[in-house]
């Protein structure tokens, strides 16, 4: 089994910065990559950002390149941390970031079918 567990959003300013964590246990053997999604009210799940565990190779939506940015730290064999940097924060980033994990796959990494684990989203709000 393995689990997702999102942490650090918040409400901020426009201009601020924000980091989400993104911790998955268990089984972690069968991962072979974690992403982030959002989700804004009324529209549909888009692919923020993923990463390989195996080669650290990452992925960032080309509208967000440049503000955001993933990494992870590898802990043991049961456990990892993703992480979600995003700087200069708007307001249409406001939104709920899920990370979600996924085993090999030839399945592109930037859609949500890659992914078999998600994790209970986290909400993201920036004010202007």
């Amino acid at each position: 089994q393995v689990r997702v567990v999102e942490s650090g959003g918040g409400s901020v300013i426009a201009g601020d910065s924000l980091r989400l964590s993104c911790t998955v246990s268990g089984r972690i053997f069968r991962i072979h990559h974690v992403g982030w999604f959002r989700q804004a009210p009324g529209k549909e799940r888009e692919f923020v950002a993923a990463i390989r565990s195996n080669s650290d190779t990452t992925y960032v939506s080309d509208s967000m390149k440049g503000r955001f940015t993933i990494s992870s730290i590898s802990k043991d064999d049961t456990g990892s941390t993703v992480y979600l940097q995003m700087d200069n924060l708007k307001p249409e980033d406001t939104a709920v970031y899920y990370c979600a994990a996924g085993p090999i796959s030839t399945i592109s990494l930037l859609t949500s079918r890659a992914y078999s684990y998600w994790g209970q989203g986290t909400q993201v709000t920036v004010s202007s």
